[in-house]
């Protein structure tokens, strides 16, 4: 009797101090072991399950005079796969698309000036997170054979609270790099993601970006000034009308995420269009 009675004892135990980092599943949950900033952001960015969707509104404004030449819309849809056991990496699986809108109506445009507007679309991006020295690193596959690129995380996504219920996440993208013809590649980025706790916020996945660079081919020469404003949904039925009709007649696959890593894998093998330009 004293033998079962100290046997149950210790199992009692080991039960509550081991619950914590199981999921409800019981197997070993990753993501509760997570550093609390890493699991923010990957829980505000690819969700917990379903997938979501940020959607962003913007505009590009011609530089240095500051006129607007076209307005932006688009959404990304994104889910995540969590490692079986704390320490293995974390899989974020989205694709996006962004369209050009006239500066004026607001009307999606499909030809400026008798050349053709083509949307941005990407039908995978694979980001591989983890979390070092308080910096988020994340890095970024992409393309179809023989050009997939995997762009590697240097300098990180340095995080910062902002009171005890706001964490700011700022990613600033310096790109420098050669084209085809001799040409070079040179544009500055800047996201600024601010993930909010609590209820004291009714929008609580808010991003802002800014973008220097050149203009899109269509609009000819010169530099232009991006900025988009960013926010989370749950559902399809959050996008507005004009966005959702868009998606669903021009750009259907990208209203979900891949599926899994064996879909990413097709797309690899598959064509991909201008989408990788």
């Amino acid at each position: 009797m004293r033998i079962k009675t100290n046997l149950t004892f210790v199992l009692t135990l080991l039960f509550f101090i081991l619950t914590p980092a199981f999921g409800d599943s019981g197997k070993y949950s990753a993501r509760d072991a997570a550093p609390e900033e890493l699991r923010i952001w990957v829980d505000a960015r690819a969700g917990t399950g379903k997938p979501v969707h940020w959607i962003a509104e913007g505009g590009v404004f011609e530089y240095p005079s500051g006129r607007k030449l076209f307005g932006m819309i688009g959404f990304d849809s994104s889910t995540v796969i969590w490692p079986d056991k704390p320490g293995g990496e974390i899989i974020h699986l989205t694709r996006k698309t962004f369209t050009y809108t006239d500066a004026e109506t607001g009307e999606i445009l499909t030809e400026y000036n008798g050349k053709p507007v083509e949307p941005i679309a990407y039908p995978y991006q694979l980001i591989r997170y983890r979390m070092a020295d308080g910096k988020i690193y994340g890095d970024v596959e992409q393309g179809i054979e023989p050009n997939i690129q995997v762009i590697k995380a240097k300098e990180g996504l340095p995080t910062r609270w902002l009171g005890s219920n706001t964490l700011a996440v700022t990613a600033a993208v310096f790109i420098d790099m050669p084209l085809p013809g001799g040409q070079q590649l040179e544009a500055w980025e800047n996201y600024d993601f601010f993930l909010h706790s609590g209820e004291a916020v009714g929008e609580p996945h808010q991003m802002s970006w800014q973008r220097y660079g050149d203009l899109p081919g269509f609009a000819g020469q010169g530099k232009g000034i991006y900025h988009l404003l960013s926010w989370r949904v749950e559902s399809h039925d959050e996008f507005s009308p004009e966005l959702l009709e868009w998606a669903r007649t021009n750009k259907p696959m990208w209203l979900q995420p891949p599926a899994d890593i064996a879909e990413v894998l097709r797309l690899q093998k598959g064509k991909a269009g201008k989408s990788w330009d």
